[in-house]
């Protein structure tokens, strides 16, 4: 390989955004019925910004997508490198102690797996 060539990989591993976006355009495309959303409770944030929303009521922990229609609430991470912390391991306790589903997927293939077994369970199309 001579000066300035570039080796391109494809061991890249995708950004827990990326998982998010794939699996949101998945259940989209193949569940067009039914509900899914994000919640928008992670990222950089000023104090100010933060003091706001948490008067608001947002809450560490909370998972970062929910499928109403089903009760079934969705932790993102990715394929490697993803863990939990302390205060979603907690909320995912609570959620799942009061009736909800909660799971913790790690990359798209993960959760499309996991939600496709979830809703058979459900017998839901």
């Amino acid at each position: 390989m001579g000066i300035g060539a570039t080796i391109l990989t494809t061991d890249r591993i995708p950004t827990e955004h990326e998982e998010q976006r794939e699996l949101v355009r998945w259940f989209r495309q193949f569940h067009p019925d039914v509900l899914i959303f994000a919640i928008p409770n992670g990222g950089g944030r000023s104090k100010a910004s933060a003091g706001r929303l948490k008067a608001e009521g947002v809450v560490p922990g909370i998972p970062d997508l929910f499928v109403p229609a089903k009760g079934l609430w969705i932790e993102m991470k990715r394929v490697k490198g993803g863990a939990l912390s302390p205060e979603q391991k907690a909320m995912m306790q609570y959620l799942e102690s009061v009736g909800y589903r909660a799971i913790v997927c790690k990359g798209a293939e993960d959760a499309k797996a996991k939600i496709s077994a979830f809703f058979e369970t459900r017998n839901t199309p």
